[in-house]
């Protein structure tokens, strides 16, 4: 492991740490804050927080630019690309629920259209560039055409998973600082990734970085433009990398948050009754009585967990 990464990681959370007063206050003087939902009773005392915290993160990850081998730069830069183009359309969301006062942004069908339009363009790219083989535990097979509807799947289905995920205070963060970090070792184990694995190390220290200000009692809220982006960098990595197939592996709680969302809607559309006292899941446990801070530390537990045994396969087969 060289130092370059590490440092990377240092640079762009001294970064973070540094310009989140900034975006606080920027915040705080344009009323940007988060609009609760009625029905989440015990999160009304955070109405107002500062939101769009995720330009936190999204910044200082121009950072790793400066860290990139100059051979293979490409695929990082349009990963960067992708993130902020997530980013955007995250954005665009939060702007319309602070500018109307609502929790209500981009209608759901305009959000899909603007996340379909982005995983189609990343699922041609990654087409037309010959990069059609998926890596799983060291086993290399090529899947041609199909590249382009297991792309969209992955982005659609990631994309959702983190935002759905945020629903407490530094749980989207927690985990996905524990996910882009392994993942990022693990790249640093597969030649020709190394590029990948710095925006990985960047990201997660800008994460953490953020994580000062947004763990329990959150002083911002990372809000669509965060989740958004930290969905799209996640899903986009790891179909830049052909490590789709550990995704859902190492990201189980982003999973069993969009199943357990979609596991109430079904139900209750079929039989008037829930099968959670709330979707997300961390939202059920909450409503059960169990504290958020508890919640986000399993979360992040088994997050770190799985993934470290993923990363123990990879260094005993590589």
């Amino acid at each position: 492991m060289e130092i370059k990464f590490f440092l990377c990681a240092f640079i762009t959370f001294m970064f973070a740490v540094l310009l989140a007063p900034l975006i606080i206050q920027t915040c705080k003087r344009l009323k940007a804050g988060q609009s609760i939902l009625h029905y989440v009773d015990k999160h009304i005392s955070k109405q107002g927080t500062p939101t769009m915290g995720g330009f936190i993160f999204l910044i200082p990850l121009l950072i790793g630019l400066f860290f990139l081998m100059p051979e293979n730069r490409f695929p990082a830069l349009f990963l960067i690309i992708v993130t902020f183009s997530y980013g955007l359309l995250g954005f665009l969301d939060d702007f319309i629920k602070v500018h109307y006062h609502h929790n209500e942004g981009l209608k759901p069908y305009q959000k899909i259209i603007g996340q379909f339009g982005l995983a189609l363009i990343v699922s041609l790219y990654i087409y037309f560039s010959g990069n059609t083989t998926l890596n799983f535990f060291g086993l290399e097979f090529d899947i041609g055409i199909f590249t382009i509807p297991l792309v969209i799947l992955v982005l659609l289905a990631t994309t959702n998973s983190v935002n759905l995920t945020d629903g407490l205070d530094g749980l989207a963060g927690g985990v996905s600082f524990s996910y882009i970090t392994i993942f990022g070792l693990i790249l640093t184990l597969i030649s020709g990734q190394e590029n990948l694995a710095m925006m990985c190390f960047a990201l997660s220290g800008a994460l953490a970085g953020f994580l000062v200000y947004n763990v329990y009692p959150a002083k911002i809220f990372m809000g669509d433009t965060g989740s958004l982006a930290l969905g799209g960098f996640i899903g986009t990595v790891a179909v830049l990398s052909g490590l789709e197939f550990i995704l859902p592996i190492m990201g189980v709680m982003f999973v069993l948050s969009a199943l357990s969302d979609i596991i109430q809607v079904l139900h209750y559309k079929r039989t008037k009754k829930r099968v959670f006292l709330m979707a997300p899941l961390h939202h059920h446990f909450e409503q059960k009585g169990v504290h958020e801070n508890r919640i986000v530390f399993v979360y992040i537990i088994i997050t770190t967990v799985i993934s470290l045994g993923v990363l123990g396969v990879y260094m005993a087969v590589l």
